[in-house]
């Protein structure tokens, strides 16, 4: 069986391997990726488009005519880096990064720089600079990087719109695979709205499936558009039984999500996730036939208390039934749409919670003692871990 795994920076000691044995690189790929281990870094960047914030990034459309491939990797490679993470054991990795504006802001994976006491970037000037981690968000495997440096010697990539991606889109992934610097490859969008787990578990909604060569040490580079968009962080590539390389299935972080994330570390440091506070599930055709409910909703099986469910007068269900050997609970509230768009899935209510910040209002259309009802819950922030 096969595996989706996220790919491990590259670990410097490994890098020494690979130039050691190099000319044997053919033969002895299966035991290479071995010892690399099950995941890989891979880092995107919210690119912007001049001063300091990603608030005010507009959403590109898709170019009308593609950039060719060498005319993309002359407008970005010089914007992306290899990063260098060193924990406080001396353990070292590589990762990719990029800069996203002009006051020397980069971005890059959550786990390129996980446990590290210090970090170095490279530019394709050979220049190495120290790194300060402005902030880490590890429910989306983001990471936002700062370093001193001139503003005109930087390059900051310009983000996309990965709501617009299509699958057969040409795409194009530029990184340090294996420790091979600023390396350039290319596909296609083979998927959209994928689910992949960040490194804390919580699922990470709208990742974006792509057959672009994506290795160890990709962690933290850019996927980009026929125009040299960003429109993803290349994170984790699914590996089959017999080897942890690349097999045609990689998958990137949403850049929309990287440009909420990235927006909220440049301004506080830190990411707030707006929290509703609810556990549902969905409704099935026999539980609407057999007790009258909507034909598709989620049905409220507990609030948290104190959570802006709580407070906003949302009703879990108190009666246990079994239907089908299944077992639910009944008689709270259905949620049957959010902000006007009809619910069906927990993963459509998560999306809209995750285009929100604490404090932000939320419309659900809910289905109470046999009759429809407006409710507005205003969004607590999520406890640690959560979502």
């Amino acid at each position: 069986m096969g595996s989706r795994t996220r790919m491990f920076p590259l670990r410097a000691v490994e890098l020494m391997l690979v130039a050691l044995v190099g000319g044997a690189l053919a033969l002895g790929g299966a035991a290479l990726f071995g010892k690399l281990g099950s995941h890989t870094t891979i880092q995107q960047v919210s690119p912007l488009g001049g001063g300091g914030g990603l608030g005010n990034v507009t959403l590109q459309a898709p170019a009308t005519h593609g950039l060719t491939p060498e005319q993309i990797y002359k407008r970005s490679a010089p914007g992306v880096v290899q990063v260098t993470a060193t924990t406080g054991a001396g353990d070292e990795s590589l990762g990719s990064g990029f800069v996203v504006d002009k006051a020397g802001h980069l971005v890059t994976n959550y786990h390129v720089v996980q446990n590290a006491s210090k970090v170095l970037v490279s530019f394709s000037s050979q220049d190495q600079l120290a790194a300060r981690i402005v902030g880490i968000d590890p429910s989306t495997d983001i990471a936002v990087l700062k370093i001193q440096s001139r503003a005109r010697a930087l390059t900051p990539l310009e983000l996309g719109n990965s709501d617009s991606v299509r699958v057969g889109d040409s795409v194009f992934a530029i990184g340090n695979p294996f420790g091979y610097t600023r390396t350039l490859t290319s596909g296609i969008v083979s998927a959209v709205q994928r689910q992949i787990k960040a490194p804390n578990t919580l699922a990470i909604d709208n990742a974006i499936q792509t057959d672009a060569a994506i290795n160890h040490g990709n962690s933290g580079g850019p996927l980009l558009d026929a125009a040299a968009r960003v429109i993803g962080v290349t994170s984790q590539i699914y590996a089959g039984s017999s080897q942890q390389g690349n097999i045609g299935i990689g998958f990137a972080v949403p850049v929309n999500t990287v440009r909420v994330v990235a927006a909220q570390i440049i301004s506080t440091g830190k990411v707030a996730h707006a929290f509703l506070g609810v556990s549902t599930l969905p409704v099935t055709a026999q539980l609407a036939k057999l007790f009258k409910l909507p034909s598709k909703g989620l049905l409220i099986t507990s609030v948290d208390r104190g959570s802006g469910a709580d407070k906003g007068g949302l009703r879990a269900g108190n009666t246990k039934v079994v239907v089908g050997g299944f077992s639910y609970t009944l008689g709270g509230d259905v949620i049957t749409a959010v902000d006007g768009s009809p619910v069906a899935e927990f993963e459509q209510l998560r999306n809209a919670i995750a285009q929100k910040k604490p404090g932000d209002k939320l419309e659900l259309e809910i289905f109470r003692d046999g009759a429809k009802k407006s409710v507005t819950v205003t969004l607590g922030q999520a406890p640690g871990g959560r979502r």
